[in-house]
């Protein structure tokens, strides 16, 4: 079996809103993500892993943040069209790591409702999808709640 590992990485800023979207669900609260999609950083940062395992680049390259097609696209679609991609190169998930760095919102009330959502998206068991969040401790712009960051990795096995 070959092995690919990729990891991947997403910021994006906050307003005030009704809410985010983190790791394929909606959490209601008084903030928003700033983006041309709806902003799922966990989800972009996974994909950018996905990619980047198989040296396919980046998702900006795919989904350019200037084509209207993807104004407000909810980013399960886009791990879809990153998924048909990895199985086409003949490869599949094995598991997947991502860590939210975040001062708000809460996620750990949803954390498993983000598991189960990934590993439907990736084609997986949600016990191959690890979703963990940690705060900034009130230092820099996340600190601040002026943003949110993601990171992910993966291992992909093929044939």
């Amino acid at each position: 079996m070959k092995l690919r590992i990729g990891h991947g990485f997403d910021t994006h800023r906050l307003e005030a809103g009704e809410g985010v979207h983190l790791g394929g669900v909606f959490i209601a609260c008084p903030y928003r993500i700033i983006a041309h999609s709806d902003g799922d950083v966990l989800i972009h940062a996974l994909c950018d892993a996905l990619l980047g395992a198989l040296a396919m680049g980046d998702i900006g390259k795919l989904f350019p943040d200037n084509d209207a097609r993807f104004a407000g696209i909810d980013s399960r679609e886009l791990l879809a069209e990153v998924m048909r991609r990895v199985r086409e190169a003949g490869y599949g998930v094995i598991n997947a790591d991502l860590s939210l760095i975040a001062q708000v919102p809460r996620v750990a009330p949803h954390v498993l409702a983000m598991r189960q959502q990934l590993a439907q998206g990736l084609g997986v068991a949600a016990d191959a999808v690890s979703v963990k969040a940690t705060t900034n401790e009130g230092l820099d712009a996340i600190g601040r709640k002026e943003g949110l960051s993601a990171h992910a990795v993966v291992l992909l096995g093929g044939a």
